[in-house]
């Protein structure tokens, strides 16, 4: 019998609990490096179970490990739950609208409390394999803060928490469900604060030296740099001081954050040095200093193809998402919600599968897995400081309705539905079942797993992109 057919009963009684679990954290909404009780609903209940909680990890007070298990192959299930600012959304509304339910102002607008819940269930369901058939092996949850603008799991793979894997693995929310067969872009984000000097504004400006302009003129530097970056570079900015409310008063201080991207970490930190002469310039120009401070970076993703045979072996075992006309009637409402651009958007990768079908209110059924193609999701993770240190793999499954895009109004609206939850819990099927095949299966697998990770690193040790005198940013929202 296969381990999750054999797993069932476990699944039927676990799997509300920790739904509750998600429902509560996305209530929480936390941000990064900030999910103090995020964390410790999952290191009680993990705890609970059994498992050793090792808190606070490499001295982060939100990342922890917890370890079931004895001797033989160790594998990884890396959890996130960290949610994202401005994104506070009433559950379950089919317009935008402020949360009566969690009061502030951010959300889940990446799924993460789904993210790290069907995390922990894998985790629960491999313990319960493990255990009731007397075999070695161990798993490990790694819970990972700050996924969003925070590099947690990079930070953490800088301490060394992963050497000793011999694979991790882990999933995202999405509106499809398949193999995460994509590359991602290295990044680099960096804070550029500008000093100036303050006078007034009318009486003697010549006096003052504007640190706002400084901001401006190097926006528009690096706006002219686009030009001549390579075409999948990406740019992003935000102005977090602008230097104060008194337009009379010349801006002593501002400051500009930016975030850097690139295919490799040598493009990305070779971007990021010419936009630190873009800042330098802009201070020369108006008189200012600027002081450039390191926030953190993350590696571009190994694919690692060993490893997506497992997972899309097991995705085909459980076949389609068990939703039926209740959550597919709700998906529809949601999907109602999305433009045309939204849904052209997640159909492009898909266009085999809808061909002649067109794009559906929820997606059930499971994207082909092509192990010859590598396509570049032009955006970054920290998985893949992880997929540099050891052997990776991550899935997608649907939870959302058909297009939804990230980071959106939409997708936190839809973290509590019943589409969610079914999701979620396939997810933790799909990773709980790949976990039991690399801990019991043929040694063999791990080995071309280790193998191919060393091909594809060219021989070269993984050198973090975060310099080691760079702390966390545990004190930043």
């Amino acid at each position: 019998m296969h381990p999750i057919d054999a797993l069932a009963p476990f699944f039927a009684d676990t799997a509300p609990r920790i739904m509750a679990l998600s429902d509560r954290i996305w209530s929480l909404a936390e941000l990064r490096y900030a999910e103090e009780a995020s964390v410790k609903l999952h290191t009680d209940g993990l705890a609970e179970a059994g498992f050793r909680i090792e808190r606070p990890l490499c001295g982060i007070p939100t990342a922890f490990m917890a370890e079931y298990g004895e001797g033989g192959p160790v594998v990884g299930l890396l959890g996130e739950y960290d949610a994202l600012s401005g994104l506070n959304q009433q559950s379950g509304a089919l317009q935008c609208m402020p949360s009566a339910d969690s009061p502030g102002l951010n959300g889940h607008g990446c799924g993460h409390h789904l993210l790290g819940a069907a995390a922990h269930l894998a985790a629960l369901a491999v313990q319960q394999h493990l255990r009731s058939h007397g075999l070695p092996g161990r798993v490990r949850f790694y819970g990972c803060p700050a996924e969003e603008g925070g590099s947690g799991k990079t930070f953490m793979a800088r301490a060394g928490v992963f050497d000793d894997l011999d694979a991790a693995l882990t999933w995202h929310p999405s509106s499809h469900t398949g193999v995460f067969d994509q590359t991602t872009l290295a990044n680099i984000q960096a804070s550029f604060v500008f000093k100036g000097r303050a006078a007034h504004a009318a009486n003697a400006p010549h006096l003052g030296r504007s640190a706002l302009d400084a901001v401006e003129l190097m926006n528009v530097g690096v706006n002219y740099l686009r030009e001549h970056m390579p075409p999948s570079a990406r740019v992003h900015y935000a102005v977090t001081d602008s230097g104060g409310l008194s337009p009379n008063v010349v801006q002593a201080r501002a400051e500009v954050l930016y975030l850097i991207r690139a295919a490799h970490n040598r493009d990305a930190a070779e971007l990021y040095e010419r936009v630190q002469n873009v800042a330098r310039g802009a201070a020369l120009m108006t008189g200012c200093e600027v002081e450039i401070r390191f926030d953190k970076a993350c590696s571009n993703l190994l694919q690692n193809h060993a490893l997506n045979d497992v997972l899309y072996a097991q995705m085909q075992h459980l076949g389609p998402l068990p939703v039926g006309e209740k959550e597919q009637a709700w998906a529809r409402e949601h999907h109602a919600t999305l433009s045309e651009n939204d849904v052209a958007e997640a159909s492009r990768s898909l266009g085999a599968v809808l061909r002649g079908k067109g794009a559906p209110a929820l997606f059930d059924g499971v994207k082909p897995y092509d192990p010859t193609r590598e396509e570049l999701l032009y955006g970054s993770t920290d998985v893949a400081d992880v997929s540099w240190v050891t052997p990776t793999a991550q899935a997608w499954v649907a939870c959302y309705a058909f297009g939804t895009p990230f980071h959106s109004w939409q997708m936190v609206s839809q973290g509590q539905s019943s589409f969610a939850h079914i999701g979620m819990v396939q997810a933790a099927k799909i990773l709980a079942a790949s976990v039991i095949e690399l801990l019991t299966g043929p040694p063999e697998r791990l080995a071309a797993a280790r193998e191919e990770l060393e091909s594809r690193r060219g021989g070269k040790p993984y050198v973090c992109p975060i310099p080691a005198e760079v702390p966390p940013p545990l004190r930043r929202g």
